[in-house]
């Protein structure tokens, strides 16, 4: 019985990113973007650590009649795909002429990543991109990236979904576990710096704060290319 009340509790945390996807739409909804981001990180969080409890507690055995990859995906397809869309057709990232057009490609495609059983490999990388649009829409908006610049990466983003370059799942390989997690923790530090604009009112601290982010997103894009090579 303690089994099965701690799978409920978990499947319930779970579903907690559902209610950070609804908060981060109204905030979006009242002009607030950087609150809309904060719900959507705190949304990421709880989808990052949730499969480590789920399998704690095994899920799976204690409540058989829930199935809770289903409730990851629809909460998933949410909060990375849906809600960053209405951010970035309310902010206007594209051109006008291509808002729509441009929106209705990333829900389509992302349809794919969501209902793809290849999605993963046995090493826990994603294969293709893996529609996280809340990440580069959250990009688009720390850089500033002009209208055509964000066309560009959305239609790069979309096509990689289609080819097979492996993406890193921070929470799940066991290869380069350690200092990937240490470098996504810094990324997140550094990420939130930028999004709330800490600087402090010291240049020095803001130039050493992008330089480490930008050194994050680096060795990311190093792994991308280095386990898909090999």
């Amino acid at each position: 019985m303690h089994s099965k009340a701690l799978a409920y509790l978990v499947h319930l945390f779970t579903a907690l990113g559902v209610v950070f996807g609804f908060l981060a739409l109204i905030a979006t909804v009242n002009g607030n973007i950087v609150e809309a981001f904060l719900w959507l990180a705190l949304a990421l969080f709880v989808d990052g650590i949730d499969g480590t409890l789920a399998r704690a507690v095994d899920v799976q055995k204690n409540t058989p009649e829930i199935d809770g990859a289903i409730l990851d995906n629809i909460i998933d397809y949410l909060n990375y795909v849906v809600i960053p869309v209405f951010i970035f057709y309310t902010l206007r990232m594209v051109p006008d002429q291509y808002l729509i057009l441009s929106s209705a490609l990333i829900l389509l495609v992302s349809c794919f990543t969501f209902t793809n059983s290849n999605i993963k490999t046995d090493d826990y990388y994603f294969s293709g991109f893996p529609a996280i649009w809340n990440i580069v829409i959250l990009y688009f908006y720390l850089l500033g990236s002009s209208q055509w610049n964000n066309l560009f990466f959305v239609i790069l983003f979309c096509v990689l979904t289609f080819i097979p370059f492996k993406y890193v799942h921070p929470f799940r390989v066991v290869q380069f576990r350690k200092i990937t997690l240490t470098i996504i923790s810094i990324w997140m530090v550094t990420t939130t710096v930028l999004l709330f604009d800490v600087s402090f009112n010291n240049a020095l601290f803001k130039t050493i704060n992008y330089m480490l982010w930008l050194l994050t997103n680096i060795y990311f894009m190093a792994l991308v290319i280095y386990r898909s090579v090999k």
